[in-house]
Order: structure tokens, then C-alpha cells, then sequence
């Protein structure tokens, strides 16, 4: 796929086909993504694949804390955002509510919606990216997204669909206990893995974007 169209078709896909992503699959596309520019070729990213009973097993432990109302400990802190960002987190969250049928109202809906995240929406793979924790975090975590943005463009190549998300390792302990990334690692974000399932409704969003006029400012170019 040729990279430009790879980036305007990119997104976030929150429901997966059951059919495994070969492991040669996984390893082409890690393969490419680690050619991935990083700060002084530091390459700070630790990669984790995990799939199946590995990743059955972490689904339902996470599903389990998560009902049982264990607080999160995320290794990376959660940023809280205000005016335009909370806005745009807002906008996106009532559009896929629209999408799902999921009244403002509705807890018990809107919490299952919560859980899928913590299922990796149901995918069968999931790739862990963590950073060892002697390394600064400003630079690393510039180096960590550039390389979950080059693993989800490379996986359209495969016919594969991606999500970044965080609460894959809301629950870093339970993360340890089916991958065995080290407590000398920082786990830093999760990227679920596999073959979108398009009929379902939220696949289908078009999230937007700021226009250039909004987002840049060209300077020397009258």
C-alpha cells in the first residue's frame, strides 16, 4: 500500500475478526516498524506480542480487576485534558455513541463499552510497547509514538486494522503475569491487532481533523 494513502486511511478499529494474525505476519510488520527514526538511534521501545491463551488469559484478568473495581496504576501518567482537546475527546466519544445505538444515560451500556478497550477489542493479538525505566521519559515517549504510528501503517499492508490504546496496560501487574515484561520496564501503551470486523458499527467513524488553516502557521513563505 502505497504510505500516503496508508496514512489518510488509517484508523482506529474497536472490533476484530477471531481469526489469528500469523506470527510471520507480526514479524514482518515489527521488522519494518523498527527501522523507525528515534532520538540519537536510542531505539528506547521494548516489544511485546501476545496472543493466544496468553492473551484470552490477560483479557479476563483485567475484565475481572476492572468489575472488581481495583484502581489503575498506569506506568505512564493519564493526561487530563481542558478546552479544544476536551472538546475533541468529547466530540469523538459522542459520535461513536451515536454509532453503537449507546443512550447518554445508558451505564450499563456505556460501561460494557468501557470493557472493551481492556479486551483489546476483542483482537486476537496485542503488541505492548514498554520503555526501560533508566531511560528519561520525555524523549522516549516522542520515540515510542513514532513507532506505534509506523506499526499501524505497516499492518495495513497485511489487510490488518490497529488501535492505540491505553488501557491495555491500565493493569500493568496483570500484564506481567502473561507476558513476563519485567518490573525494570515501564509499560507505556498497547496497540490491538487484527482483521477489522466491518460490520460493526463503531469501524465505521470518520474521526476529523482541524483544517490547515488551523493546525499550521507558515513563516518566510510571502
Amino acid at each position: 500500500m502505497d504510505v500516503i494513502d496508508a496514512i489518510r486511511l488509517r484508523k482506529s478499529i474497536r472490533k476484530f475478526k477471531p481469526d489469528p494474525v500469523p506470527k510471520e505476519v507480526l514479524q514482518d510488520i515489527i521488522a519494518t516498524a523498527i527501522r523507525t527514526p528515534s532520538g540519537v538511534n536510542s531505539q528506547p521501545w521494548e516489544i511485546t506480542v501476545v496472543s493466544g491463551r496468553n492473551l484470552e488469559n490477560l483479557k479476563r484478568t483485567n475484565i475481572e480487576m476492572l468489575l472488581h473495581e481495583v484502581p489503575a496504576t498506569p506506568e505512564v501518567p493519564e493526561v487530563e485534558f481542558t478546552g479544544i482537546y476536551l472538546q475533541r475527546q468529547r466530540e469523538l466519544g459522542m459520535e461513536l455513541f451515536r454509532l453503537m445505538g449507546i443512550p447518554r444515560r445508558d451505564r450499563v451500556k456505556r460501561a460494557e463499552w468501557a470493557m472493551r478497550g481492556f479486551r483489546y477489542f476483542d483482537a486476537p493479538a496485542a503488541i505492548i510497547l514498554s520503555m526501560d525505566r533508566s531511560i528519561g521519559e520525555e524523549l522516549a515517549l516522542f520515540d515510542i509514538g513514532a513507532i506505534s504510528q509506523t506499526i499501524c501503517l505497516a499492518a495495513l499492508n497485511y489487510g490488518l486494522g490497529t488501535c492505540i490504546e491505553r488501557q491495555g496496560v491500565n493493569f500493568p501487574e496483570a500484564v506481567r503475569k502473561y507476558t513476563g515484561i519485567p518490573e525494570s520496564k515501564r509499560q507505556v501503551i498497547s496497540i490491538a491487532i487484527g482483521y477489522p470486523d466491518w460490520d460493526f458499527p463503531a469501524n465505521k467513524i470518520e474521526s476529523k481533523r482541524e483544517s490547515l488553516e488551523n493546525a499550521v502557521t507558515w513563516c518566510g513563505f510571502d
